[in-house]
């Protein structure tokens, strides 16, 4: 216990447990001690030896117990501020009462604060999304910064799946919707979901509903809602000035933000390809509350084994876990159609996705080395993987 002995004291708690605790006499405890008689006999009296509280008992207050009463009412109903209640106090109360005394007498009395005593205002209730079968996909568009190798700055297309949380990217050199038709035909093509539905927010790449018609509803010539059209998909627009319509694909444009915030690029190439990983990972290694601790790829083969009308193939396996054992895959000359890892131990068949031989060491020199560690076969043939 932390004690501040007054400086003129001559006697310490230690001393004053052996005074009480003494029997020799009063004279000859203060001759012993230096201190007085008085002193002995206050000591030996008390069965605590701590120095006690020099506050004073009665606080000099100017208001009275019944006035302050009355100012901690009127604090709680009309919810006054401090200067106001001052001068109700002074024109109905007490005169001589000051500001700083007021103050001290409504936080003694737990009224202090007056933000505490407001009403709390009511929250809008916070809207999930709806529940949705795979095929409904966010779409959106993130401004990237322009690189030093960079003439200009180039965008990103971002679709994002409602019910997986999949995600698709592509880098466009602009925003144009040529660039938006072409991002949605490479989505459909690498999207193993059937897309039956598409949001996007009204910008010129997306619809012409703001500026074809004083009604401002689309009028189905646009290059994206032709191309929707001929792909059987429902393209639906946000209202005008609410993205939070569309906040799933925001809230992932937030990450690529702390992705661009938190990384130094020296490149655009350095830049596409830190993306591109950044998506991989997110994909395949990183699981998420909103799908029970899965990774979108985990959901997506879960949600194929359920409903595989649903996908017009077989989504790619998910591969968990973090990086032990990264393979470059390359492609075999002999065979076109087959993939190998650098140690040339195993083959893997691209079109039937499966292993399809177990070649011997000997036949590594046919194969192109990318890495200088050998890879385990066990450790291999768990994380195979191809890009």
């Amino acid at each position: 216990m932390i004690m501040a002995l007054h400086k003129n004291a001559r006697t310490t708690p230690a001393i004053r447990a052996e005074i009480a605790a003494s029997k020799d006499s009063v004279a000859v405890l203060a001759a012993r001690y230096g201190v007085g008689q008085r002193t002995i006999r206050r000591w030996r009296a008390r069965e605590v030896f701590t120095d006690a509280s020099h506050t004073a008992h009665r606080l000099q207050t100017t208001l009275t117990p019944a006035q302050e009463a009355v100012v901690v009412a009127l604090r709680k109903s009309l919810l006054l501020p401090l200067d106001d209640l001052l001068a109700v106090c002074r024109e109905f109360l007490c005169e001589e009462v000051s500001r700083s005394g007021l103050d001290r007498c409504l936080r003694r009395h737990g009224v202090g604060n007056l933000k505490a005593l407001q009403p709390a205002a009511p929250q809008a209730p916070v809207k999930s999304f709806k529940a949705y079968e795979p095929g409904y996909v966010h779409v959106d568009i993130k401004y990237l910064p322009q690189m030093a190798d960079e003439s200009a700055r180039s965008y990103l297309f971002v679709a994002i799946d409602r019910a997986t949380r999949w995600v698709f990217v592509q880098i466009r050199s602009d925003k144009k919707a040529a660039s938006a038709r072409a991002f949605l035909a490479a989505l459909h093509k690498a999207c193993p979901i059937k897309i039956a539905k598409i949001l996007t927010d009204n910008g010129k790449e997306f619809t012409d509903r703001l500026f074809a018609s004083r009604d401002r509803q689309p009028s189905g010539q646009h290059e994206f809602d032709q191309l929707c059209q001929a792909l059987s998909i429902e393209h639906r627009l946000t209202k005008p000035r609410t993205p939070q319509t569309n906040g799933m694909v925001e809230r992932f444009n937030g990450r690529i933000s702390d992705v661009l915030r938190t990384h130094r690029f020296h490149s655009g190439q350095d830049l596409r390809q830190t993306l591109e990983r950044y998506v991989y990972l997110y994909n395949h290694q990183l699981p998420q509350s909103a799908l029970h601790s899965k990774t979108p790829s985990q959901t997506m083969n879960d949600w194929y084994v359920q409903k595989p009308e649903l996908f017009h193939r077989k989504p790619p396996p998910n591969h968990p876990g973090r990086d032990t054992c990264t393979l470059e895959v390359i492609r075999n000359a002999a065979e076109p159609k087959s993939l190998t890892c650098p140690c040339g131990y195993y083959v893997y068949d691209v079109l039937e996705e499966s292993m399809i031989a177990e070649t011997p060491g000997s036949t590594r020199d046919q194969w192109l080395e990318l890495s200088k560690n050998d890879c385990k076969a066990k450790i291999c043939k768990k994380r195979w993987w191809k890009r």
